[in-house]
C-alpha cells in the first residue's frame, strides 16, 4: 500500500436474492462428543484483535453480489469451500452489518447467530478433523464502512456514482463472510451485478459478461491464493479499457470524468511495462491478470495493492503528472504481499520495505536517481528511534516500515553483494509464492543463500535505536 502524508510516500448474480456459502466449523449433534470443540473467535493477532477465526481453513470463495446504488442496497451469495483443522463444534465468521437470512453447511440447515462482527455457526452435526465442508449464507443489508484510525475510513464506501469496497488490513468483512486474516488465503470467483452503465470492478481475470432486465453482472476469478484483505469491488461510471500484456488480460480503468489522456491514464498506461521491469528483478510476475483502478472518491487518501488490480486514491495525481512510482509500489506488491503474504500483521514490513525498495529500482531504471543515492538521502533522514520490525498497531503505515523498511533491503544488497541479494529475492518469491511467511523465514532463507550470519544485521537495521554503520 502507498499512502501520501506531508508530500512523502508512507505507503456475477442477476438474482435478487444471494446466498453465501462459507465453509465453516460446526457445534451440532456431534457437540456433545469427545474432542469436538468450537473454532477459536479470533487469531490472536495483537494488531488485529477479533480479526480471523480458527479450526478450519478456507480453500474457495464463491461469491456473488448485486448492489444497487440508488438504495445504497447489496445482496450477496458466497459459496466457501474449507477444511476443518480440527474437530469443530462451531466455527466463526467475520461479517460486519448485513443481516444474514439462513446458513447452510454441507446442504443442511445450521443454526446461526451474530455476536458483533461476528458470525456464529452451529452445524447439525460435528466436523471431523481434516474434513472438507461448504456453507451458504444468504445476507443483504446496507453496507457499513469501518472506521480505521491510520487511514481513515475503510471497507464498502457508497459513492456519488456506486461503491468501492476497499481498505488494510480491513474491508472484507463489509461486503461478505470471511476468515478476515492475511494468514487463511483462498481462491475466489467474484460475480457483481449492478444497473445497466455502470462498470464493477474486481480482483483476477475476466469473464463473461451477461445483461439481464436493466442489469449487467461482470464476473471475475482470482485463481492464485489472496488474502480477504486484497479484495476489492470498484463500481461506477469507468473507462475501462481491456487489453493483453504477455499473453495475460490487463484490465485498467479511470473514472470518465477524469480525461483520456491525463496523468491517470497515463499512470496505467505504463502498468505492463513497469510489472514488465519488476520481473526482471523479482522472478516471474505471480498472477494471471494485470491491471490498475484509479479512483475520484477524496475519501481514499492511499494506493491499495489490491491483488492483480492495484486501486489508486486520487490524491497521488493532484500534480498533474503521471506518477509511476506509485504504480511501482504497488505492482512490486503483487510478488512481496500479495504472492508472499504475511503470517502476522507485525511483519507488514515484509510488504512494505521491499515495495518501497522497488520504487528505488524504478526510478534508477528510468533515468532518475540511483538507488544509492536514495539510500543516502533517506538514511540521512531516518528517525532511527522508530522500529521497522513489529512497530505497534499504531505503527502499521509508518515512514519506519516503509522508509526504513527501503533502507534495510538495501543495505541487505550492499552486505551480500549484488549476485547473492538478487538470488535471495528470487527464492523469496519462488519458494513462498502462494503462501504466508515471518522476517525469521526470510532471515533463514538470506543466511542460506549468502553463506552469512545475518541475524545481528538484520536486528541491526530493523529494530536497533542507533543508526547503523554503512555497509
Amino acid at each position: 500500500m502507498s499512502r501520501r502524508l506531508g508530500g512523502r510516500w508512507v505507503a456475477g448474480v442477476a438474482a435478487v436474492a444471494a446466498a453465501v456459502v462459507v465453509l465453516v466449523s460446526c457445534t451440532g449433534g456431534r457437540q456433545a462428543e469427545p474432542g469436538f470443540r468450537a473454532g477459536s473467535v479470533d487469531l490472536a493477532d495483537p494488531y488485529v484483535p477479533g480479526s480471523g477465526n480458527g479450526g478450519y481453513d478456507v480453500a474457495h470463495y464463491d461469491l456473488g453480489v448485486r448492489y444497487d446504488p440508488a438504495h445504497d442496497r447489496l445482496t450477496g451469495r458466497a459459496e466457501i469451500t474449507a477444511t476443518a483443522t480440527q474437530r469443530l463444534s462451531r466455527f466463526n465468521l467475520d461479517l460486519s452489518g448485513l443481516d444474514v437470512s439462513s446458513v447452510t453447511v454441507d446442504g443442511a440447515p445450521a443454526e446461526h447467530r451474530r455476536d458483533d462482527g461476528e458470525l456464529v455457526v452451529t452445524p447439525r452435526d460435528g466436523l471431523g478433523s481434516g474434513s472438507r465442508f461448504t456453507v451458504e449464507v444468504a445476507y443483504a443489508g446496507v453496507p457499513e464502512p469501518i472506521a480505521d484510525g491510520v487511514l481513515g475510513s475503510g471497507g464498502f464506501q457508497h459513492t456519488d456514482d456506486g461503491a468501492i469496497a476497499l481498505g488494510q488490513p480491513h474491508s472484507a468483512a463489509t461486503w461478505f463472510p470471511v476468515n478476515d486474516h492475511p494468514s487463511d488465503k483462498a481462491t475466489y470467483d467474484i460475480e457483481v451485478t449492478v444497473p445497466d452503465g455502470l462498470a464493477a470492478l474486481s480482483n483476477g481475470v475476466p469473464g463473461e459478461r451477461s445483461s439481464a432486465a436493466g442489469w449487467t453482472t461482470w464476473r471475475w476469478a482470482e485463481g492464485s491464493p489472496m488474502a480477504s484483505y486484497l479484495t476489492t469491488l470498484v463500481i461506477g461510471d469507468y473507462r475501462v479499457t481491456t487489453g493483453e500484456h504477455g499473453g495475460k488480460p490487463l484490465v485498467t480503468a479511470v473514472p470518465t470524468g477524469l480525461p483520456a489522456t491525463g496523468p491517470e491514464a497515463a499512470s496505467m498506461a505504463r502498468t505492463g511495462e513497469i510489472a514488465d521491469f519488476l520481473a526482471t528483478r523479482f522472478g516471474p510476475y505471480p498472477f494471471e491478470s494485470y491491471g490498475g483502478v484509479v479512483v475520484a472518491d477524496a475519501r481514499i487518501g492511499y494506493a491499495l495493492e489490491t491483488q492483480s488490480r492495484p486501486v489508486y486514491g486520487p490524491g497521488f495525481f493532484r500534480a498533474g503528472e503521471p506518477n509511476y512510482a506509485v504504480v511501482t509500489h504497488e505492482l512490486a506488491h503483487q510478488w512481496f504481499g500479495n504472492s508472499v503474504a504475511l503470517a502476522r500483521w507485525g511483519d507488514i514490513w515484509l510488504n512494505e520495505g521491499f515495495a518501497s525498495y522497488a520504487e528505488w529500482l524504478w526510478e534508477e531504471h528510468d533515468g532518475g536517481r540511483s538507488a544509492q543515492r536514495n539510500f543516502e538521502l533517506q538514511y540521512a533522514a531516518t528517525d532511527w528511534s522508530r522500529r521497522t520490525l513489529d512497530p505497534g498497531p499504531g505503527q502499521m503505515f509508518s515512514t519506519a516500515v516503509y522508509k526504513r523498511g527501503a533502507l534495510t533491503v538495501h543495505a541487505l544488497r550492499r552486505t551480500v553483494g549484488d549476485d547473492a541479494f538478487f538470488e535471495i529475492l528470487r527464492a523469496w518469491t519462488t519458494e513462498r509464492r502462494d503462501g504466508t511467511a515471518t522476517t525469521a523465514d526470510l532471515v533463514a532463507l538470506a543466511e542460506r543463500v549468502s553463506g552469512r550470519s545475518l541475524g545481528t544485521f538484520f536486528d541491526t537495521w530493523l529494530t536497533g535505536a542507533a543508526p547503523p554503520a554503512l555497509p
